[in-house]
């Protein structure tokens, strides 16, 4: 299982919001650069950085901050937030990403988002498919749609998607666990056919392994290590034994 570290960017700091409200934004480090240096100097080789200034502005605004990660680290970074054009991806790309994520496009314009799978291919591009309630969220987690999770991610699996990043935003930011039954029916009901990403609500090391046992292929954290409840080290031994 990747272990992926979030980095959360507002005004080009590095921060942590609650259940998606930014009136409960956190600053951790001005400077995300040397946040994602500390990750690679423990062995991590892969970062979720989330543009919150893009998410809100419904187009790319922090990529100059990806480009300087890409450049100077060797992480693998998938980008996410605001990215709703072509364009946008260009630039995503361009900058350095190794793969975007795509969330409230995926619902309110599924004829780009699926054109995206076939242009840059389902190794370049994931699901973001965050729920509340299990109803699929949008535009920054500020509205609900009526998509229903499960058959949502099934929907784009058919349509050649590989790569799910699911967020129970009950969860996020809140350090009282993640959704493990949510996670194991996603993984039955897709028959083990999708690569999926944990995320929220990671709030100590022990979680970690049950995750792997579900068989996520992957987990996002954010909170837990700015806050010290998983310390870096520790990430270091488990990628190191697995």
């Amino acid at each position: 299982m990747r272990i992926i570290p979030a980095i959360d960017i507002i005004e080009g700091k590095c921060v942590r919001l609650s259940k998606g409200d930014y009136n409960t934004k956190k600053i951790y480090n001005e400077n995300p650069l040397e946040v994602a240096r500390r990750f690679q100097d423990h062995g991590i080789e892969h970062l979720h950085l989330v543009d919150l200034d893009g998410a809100k502005s419904r187009h790319i605004v922090n990529h100059g901050i990806l480009e300087e990660i890409a450049s100077k680290t060797d992480l693998k970074v998938d980008f996410g937030g605001g990215l709703k054009s072509d364009k946008d991806l260009e630039i995503a790309f361009e900058c350095g990403a190794s793969q975007i994520t795509g969330g409230s496009i995926a619902v309110k314009d599924p004829e780009r988002f699926t054109s995206w799978i076939q242009k840059f291919g389902a190794e370049k591009i994931i699901l973001g498919a965050d729920a509340n309630n299990e109803k699929i969220a949008v535009s920054g987690w500020q509205e609900e749609s009526e998509k229903e999770l499960i058959p949502f991610i099934k929907e784009y699996r058919e349509k050649g998607i590989d790569y799910v990043i699911c967020t129970d935003i009950s969860k996020d930011g809140m350090l009282q666990g993640p959704a493990f039954d949510l996670y194991k029916r996603i993984l039955e009901e897709t028959e083990g056919s999708v690569k999926l990403i944990a995320s929220g609500g990671i709030s100590e090391f022990g979680e970690l392994p049950k995750l792997s046992e579900l068989g996520c292929e992957g987990t996002i954290i954010g909170k837990a290590i700015y806050e010290g409840r998983i310390q870096l080290k520790e990430l270091e031994a488990f990628i190191l034994n697995n």
